[in-house]
């Protein structure tokens, strides 16, 4: 995707949070409408590698660019194992990755220390040790080891990498991040006043620069009957010197000896924080209402940091794993472009109902069937990934965890019925997906068996058209009564008529976040599969 739909340095900010082969699957918890979980779960993502002959591809053909010869070696150190399956998928997408960048641009990669050094030698490569800006180190936890990462015999594990280069060291955006003083702190720090009460603290130990620094002669001179016996001279010009001084920052005081004493005063009003170093202790993992049930989800507060430090409003920001697609709100809540792009249908969803939901737009989203052709394309291509695509064809009807032994459920979510005196109860519906052309009124029957005492509704989704037959099957079980009329118990549903506008006979899909859509533009707001 990165290939077809993304030019060469267009994008100003590129962070991913790759799989970190944690050997682990994955699953979305989807919540009740008042806000508990449900029983609805489905795997989100499989952050397991193995070496296959994708991989021997790959590995071929990353031996013919320029950074061959760092992923050979690696294979002499680690073998062709799973670890290395998962460097050598790295490896080629940080290539493209470096291609979209812009000079100015840079790249932060999340992971954690089990794969954080190996992804550190290909970074090297693909864009230089000169590049190589920090090594930030995220603790991900409040207390020194929490929930799964308690462990016998070794020290508890709360904290991830973040791996940050620039493409040109040299020309690379960066606005300093300042970390806010708490009021102890800044009670404690400015405890000077001035008579008109404004408080300062005493900068002035950074008034001279120390003789470590080296020789500056440009820095050496005499100000106001001061001067530096170090030939590391001053900390600022003379025309700084005197800048300062006009605005009360340098006040020359007598002494009772007689002699002159220079103060360098910082007020709090003109305070911004102290620098942020690499070692981010501030920022919790996602939590309340923030967390929207996605795994590994990252906080917002962490991706509002990222993008304010190295991208200006209006620059482009990719994030080429999106998964529940934070970073892509973070990058339209601070007024910049983007694009998305993540492997699965659900990820993709779930980041377009995010942002109807909280900003009212609808995305360009490229590798999502937009026609009976390409969903027949994505059928072929990729069986379970159909599947999960037309179960969201329905609304709020979640796709089923399993991809085998799942008794032809692919989907389950609930409608509202208002029964007589305005009784409200809640029925489950259940959809069944077939992208074969064999469609047979066994399939129908299948489906009502299924349902069983289990759901009130059933809807049999497919790609072919359906023959009489299954109509007459369907037909067969009957419908449901209720205040405001009666409703089919099974219904065969078409993706040619989801793409005519023609949509499912069934009372209203229970969905509680939803929000009428107002249409706006995007700058430029792009999810890709």
């Amino acid at each position: 995707m990165l290939r077809l739909h993304v030019r060469d340095e267009s994008v100003d900010l590129i962070y991913l949070d790759p799989p970190f082969n944690s050997n682990a699957d994955y699953n979305m918890i989807f919540k009740d409408k008042d806000g508990k979980k449900s029983g609805a779960q489905i795997l989100a993502f499989e952050d397991t590698w193995s070496w296959t002959a994708e991989s021997e591809a790959t590995l071929d053909y990353l031996a013919t660019t320029r950074i061959g010869s760092v992923v050979l070696g690696l294979q002499q150190a680690v073998g062709k194992n799973d670890l290395f399956a998962y460097v050598v998928a790295m490896a080629t997408r940080l290539l493209e990755l470096h291609r979209v960048l812009k000079k100015s641009g840079s790249v932060y990669v999340h992971c954690d220390p089990t794969a954080s050094h190996y992804l550190k030698i290909v970074l090297d490569a693909v864009f230089g040790p000169k590049n190589y800006k920090n090594e930030i180190t995220w603790k991900r936890a409040t207390s020194g080891q929490k929930g799964a990462q308690h462990a016998p015999k070794k020290f508890g594990r709360n904290r991830d990498t973040i791996l940050f280069y620039a493409k040109d060291a040299k020309q690379a955006k960066f606005n300093p991040v300042r970390k806010p003083l708490t009021e102890e702190q800044r009670n404690k720090k400015f405890s000077k006043k001035d008579p008109d009460g404004r408080r300062w603290m005493d900068d002035s130990a950074h008034i001279w620069s120390t003789p470590g620094m080296g020789a500056r002669p440009n820095l050496c001179y005499t100000w106001n009957g001061f001067t530096n016996p170090h030939p590391s001279g001053w900390r600022l010009s003379r025309e700084k010197m005197d800048k300062e001084y006009q605005k009360g920052n340098f006040e020359i005081v007598k002494k009772p000896d007689g002699s002159k004493k220079l103060i360098r005063k910082v007020y709090e009003d003109d305070y911004a924080g102290e620098n942020m170093g690499d070692f981010w202790d501030d920022i919790l993992p996602a939590q309340g209402g923030e967390r929207v049930g996605y795994p590994t989800q990252k906080p917002e507060a962490l991706l509002e940091r990222i993008i304010k430090a190295s991208s200006d409003e209006d620059d482009t920001v990719l994030d080429p794993f999106c998964g529940c697609g934070t970073t892509v709100m973070e990058a339209e809540r601070l007024n910049r472009s983007w694009v998305g792009i993540d492997i699965t249908h659900l990820a993709v969803s779930l980041i377009a109902k995010r942002l109807s939901d909280k900003f009212k737009i609808k995305p360009d989203i490229r590798g999502i069937p937009k026609s009976l052709e390409s969903a027949k394309m994505l059928a072929e291509q990729n069986k379970f990934q159909f599947e999960t695509w037309a179960v969201s064809m329905i609304p709020n009807v979640h796709p089923n965890q399993k991809q085998t032994g799942d008794k032809g459920v692919d989907g389950s979510g609930q409608i509202r019925v208002q029964g007589p005196g305005g009784r409200i109860k809640h029925e489950t519906v259940i959809a069944s997906v077939k992208g074969g052309r064999n469609l047979q009124p066994s399939m129908i029957r299948d489906l009502i068996g299924t349902m069983g005492d289990r759901a009130a509704f059933g809807i049999f989704i497919c790609l072919e058209k359906p023959s009489a037959g299954m109509y007459k099957a369907a037909a067969r079980a009957g419908v449901y009564h209720t205040e405001y009329g009666t409703y089919p118990k099974v219904q065969i549903y078409t993706v040619e008529e989801y793409f005519a506008g023609i949509r499912p006979k069934i009372m209203s899909i229970l969905d509680t976040t939803r929000v009428a859509m107002q249409k706006r533009e995007p700058r430029h707001a792009q999810i890709t599969l």
